[in-house]
């Protein structure tokens, strides 16, 4: 009887897995078509432009192709063989593609133009001077628009934010709580963001820091090959430093992770409560991404809360803002995520802000208090279009 259950099990734990990687598959597969064929759109369009002779281009489509595709070879560097050069093949993949989305923008709209000029011929003539030179200025205003969504990249903001709760604490009745989520240390985001974050800490002086997930990026390989998090682990604040997993952890492997995260002596609350010496009761959930990667799936937050005093202040930390009404039936005084980037690139920002209620900023829903970050790092490519990276610190006033 219990051979057979156990083989139901296992056969069970098969498919599961079995199922998770076709799904995974056939996402890949269908992305890298779709991407292709913006690839092969956006060439087709552009190489009769700047390339009038045959040698230019055939040494132009060689570049642009091998480009093209250097996201896809240096995610797989980076996993496989991680070091400088597969970090450059890596940065400049990044950069690509932000500049694919809107030389694709730019294309589709002039073609629309064209069709319109086929029927009401209001254009010149398209000579290949005129076509140099609109293909000049479409290349020009989106190396402007990357570029500047590199430096906003580069220009994290301090949030701050008042919030009031009605409950009691031991000692003094105000509280700093300094927040930050996806900072993604990585091939891309090293020790010079490091060492920003923690200059950021010192200036503010909170009480308590809180990482809310994707702490590291999708591959553990770069982080332990450049050594990073040792400046995080310099933070000092009164009641510690305290860190739950994102999606990212779990992509980049789990295990690995969070023994690295570990060796730096990070504090991480996975589905777990902590009370700090006022008498705040703390709670750290594990990322929801962890059933689809075969670990124990997130709790549900009443059960997790379960031991909880809901007479003292409680404070939830869940990286991906998915159900927020759970936190108020559950009686969250602040609960706090990150996870979405608001899109990171415009117009991603209306995909997030449609997949999720609070995608970005503050909300307060009976007595909860919501925040959402914008991420104080970026995923992929270092731009940032439609919003700002930023860190939010929380001044809390409690019932005297």
């Amino acid at each position: 009887m219990s051979i057979r259950f156990s083989f139901n099990v296992d056969k069970q734990k098969f498919i599961g897995i079995y199922m998770r990687t076709s799904i995974i598959v056939i996402f890949l597969l269908f992305f890298v078509a779709i991407y292709s064929a913006a690839v092969y759109y956006v060439y087709s369009r552009g190489i009769h432009a700047f390339a009038p002779n045959q040698p230019l281009k055939r040494w132009l489509t060689i570049t642009y192709w091998i480009v093209a595709y250097m996201f896809f070879a240096g995610m797989i560097l980076e996993r496989t063989a991680s070091s400088a050069f597969s970090e450059f093949v890596f940065r400049i993949g990044t950069f690509w593609l932000p500049f694919l989305l809107y030389l694709l923008f730019a294309l589709i709209f002039i073609d629309i133009v064209r069709g319109l000029n086929y029927f009401f011929k209001f254009l010149p003539p398209a000579t290949a001077s005129l076509k140099m030179i609109v293909a000049s200025i479409v290349l020009g205003v989106v190396t402007l628009v990357i570029l500047l969504g590199y430096i906003n990249a580069l220009s994290v903001r301090v949030v701050n934010i008042p919030v009031s709760i009605a409950k009691t604490v031991d000692g003094d009745k105000k509280m700093r709580v300094f927040m930050v989520s996806d900072v993604h240390l990585g091939a891309l985001i090293g020790e010079r963001h490091e060492k920003r974050l923690l200059r950021m800490v010192k200036e503010q002086s909170p009480d308590l820091v809180l990482i809310c997930g994707d702490l590291i990026d999708s591959e553990i390989a770069p982080v332990v090959r450049k050594n990073l998090g040792r400046h995080i682990q310099e933070i000092d604040t009164p009641m510690g430093v305290y860190a739950i997993t994102g999606n990212h952890e779990y992509i980049g492997g789990i295990n690995q992770s969070l023994n690295y995260l570990k060796s730096i002596n990070m504090t991480m609350l996975i589905d777990t409560v902590v009370t700090l010496p006022n008498g705040v009761q703390l709670v750290g959930r594990n990322d929801r991404a962890a059933g689809g990667f075969g670990k124990l799936a997130q709790k549900p937050l009443e059960l997790l809360m379960e031991n909880v005093d809901r007479d003292k202040p409680v404070i939830v930390m869940n990286h991906q803002p998915y159900n927020l009404d759970e936190a108020v039936a559950a009686g969250a005084d602040l609960h706090l995520s990150g996870h979405t980037h608001h899109g990171q690139i415009w117009p991603l920002n209306m995909v997030t802000s449609a997949l999720f209620e609070l995608s970005w900023g503050y909300l307060q829903k009976e007595n909860t208090h919501f925040y959402v970050s914008s991420g104080f790092g970026t995923w992929g490519p270092s731009i940032r279009l439609g919003n700002r990276p930023e860190v939010v610190v929380f001044d809390i006033t409690f019932k005297n």
